[in-house]
């Protein structure tokens, strides 16, 4: 890299860093929360019940497609008006894609809750909670809109990485909502309680949302749509929108599959276990939404270098980052779900999170070039990747989940996150002018194999939560000598070394 560029990548580096680390504390204070209340509201449901909230939560998650793509449209093209200095645009620019998310969503969460009845029916839930899940259904329905319109107001945030200020609205409301649901639960308001409690989260969240983005683009307060963009959005978000459609059905087909192949108990043990698993991913999700703005601020050919070397760091750091702790949740996975969610949580689950790991493996380096092919605006090539996955998904969550349950559904899962992993990196580089060198990456290929040997010994000698954790700490040390001395590259330490004397300022 030419020596004038390094100053930039290193400016480049250090703000995705640090919007990352705010990002996932704001996903880490709010786990911390729930690693208190979830237990609370399994004990005081039932793995049955419990099974039943999962459910009417994760059924939006298949409607998401209903803001029409606007939630990343907005970050994309407001992040570009951002960098281009033109504010009036940027605030119109996401002025119209909350209004085009509102003239989508509203009908789609009416037809939610009108059908409510069908869709708890649908999911095999029991004769005995069918009247409480249906009302519960049609409050989450109503929860919606607000949903997405926090995600679109959180843009002038995104783009000036502010994720200080995000992460206080999104955190903050998120912990709120997870502590009243378990009083909403006692108080003797059940299922629906929980749904309200939800709504009003979300309501909480688009106000705190939008008075954030209006301090730091007072534009925001204004009325008017910026309707030269309109063509643009909607190119873009037809793309996103039809991907949405297949994407929903591909992360949350087994769960479905699973309460209408299986049970909900069998759906309890298996979100549990994804739950935790996913854990893993929020650093690496965190990252991507601090790369989308900074990507799409990098298009075009003179921005070449910055743009392939923020793609490469971010992949590598990611990775070296977050291995040790695959490996080292993989040890304490059956004691930690035991006494996260109880004893028949931690004889069932703990399986399923091993299968799982595999996929989260993956799926931990597949943020970054996902965040290159949206800061492009190719949209339409998740379109086509997400249509082509479904198919042969459907049929294997089919075989799979019918034979094994919970575990099946952990393979599937798995099996499809390894394959969409490969094929993202070979779309984000050619089609979005990013590149991975994997050659100068090699080293960071046998750290990750140093990184598994911990996990390797407990499973096959069974060495027990003690002797796991020791052969971890053994494990770590001899990875961190590893990956100082061999997988960061020169620049990468002079950072490190930079970013530390500099602490805490960071």
């Amino acid at each position: 890299m030419p020596a004038a560029q390094a100053p930039e990548g290193s400016r480049l580096t250090t703000r995705v860093v640090k919007g990352s680390i705010w990002t996932l504390a704001g996903q880490m204070a709010p786990l911390g929360v729930s690693l208190i209340t979830t237990p609370i509201v399994i004990r005081l449901l039932g793995a049955e019940s419990y099974g039943v909230l999962v459910l009417f939560v994760i059924i939006p998650q298949y409607l998401y497609f209903a803001d029409f793509g606007m939630s990343l449209a907005s970050t994309k093209f407001g992040s570009a008006a951002f960098a281009a200095g033109d504010r009036t645009k940027e605030a119109g620019v996401i002025r119209l894609a909350a209004l085009i998310s509102l003239l989508v969503s509203i009908p789609v969460a009416a037809l939610l809750a009108i059908f409510a009845a069908q869709a708890a029916q649908l999911f095999n839930v029991p004769e005995r909670l069918l009247a409480e899940t249906t009302m519960a259904i049609r409050f989450v329905a109503a929860t919606l809109p607000l949903t997405l319109l926090g995600i679109i107001f959180n843009s002038p945030l995104l783009a000036r990485l502010r994720m200080d200020l995000h992460t206080l609205v999104a955190a903050g409301s998120r912990i709120l909502g997870m502590i009243a649901i378990p009083i909403a639960i006692y108080l003797g308001f059940g299922l629906v309680g929980a749904a309200v409690v939800l709504f009003a989260a979300a309501a909480l969240n688009v106000v705190g949302q939008l008075a954030l983005s209006a301090f730091l683009l007072p534009e925001m307060l204004g009325l008017s749509l910026d309707r030269r963009s309109l063509p643009q959005l909607m190119r873009f978000g037809a793309s996103m929108c039809i991907a949405a459609v297949a994407a929903m059905a591909l992360v949350n087909l087994e769960k479905g599959g699973l309460s209408a192949l299986s049970s909900v108990t069998q759906l309890a043990y298996y979100s549990v276990a994804f739950s935790l698993a996913a854990v893993l991913t929020f650093a690496s999700g965190a990252m991507q939404q601090s790369l989308i703005p900074v990507f799409s601020q990098l298009q075009g050919a003179e921005h070449e270098a910055e743009r392939n070397l923020i793609f490469s760091r971010a992949i590598r750091m990611m990775l070296l980052a977050m291995l040790p702790f695959v490996g080292l949740a993989g040890i304490i996975a059956e004691t930690g779900i035991t006494l996260f969610a109880g004893e028949e949580f931690g004889r069932e689950s703990t399986l399923p999170f091993y299968v799982l790991l595999s996929g989260i493996t993956f799926m931990i380096a597949t943020y970054t070039p996902s965040a290159a092919i949206i800061a492009s605006g190719r949209t339409e090539l998740f379109a086509r990747l997400y249509w082509l996955e479904l198919p042969p998904y459907a049929l294997l969550v089919w075989i799979l989940v019918s034979r094994y349950g919970a575990v099946g559904a952990a393979a599937a899962w798995s099996t499809r996150a390894a394959v969409d992993s490969i094929l993202q990196f070979q779309i984000a580089q050619r089609f979005s002018g990013v590149h991975f060198d994997l050659q100068r990456s090699s080293s960071a290929l046998v750290a990750g194999a140093i990184a598994a040997v911990p996990f390797v010994l407990y499973l096959v000698f069974g060495l027990g939560l003690f002797g796991g954790l020791l052969a971890s700490a053994v494990g770590m040390a001899v990875y961190a000598v590893f990956v100082w001395r061999f997988a960061l590259l020169a620049e990468e330490k002079a950072w490190f070394i930079e970013r530390s004397r500099a602490f805490p300022g960071f």
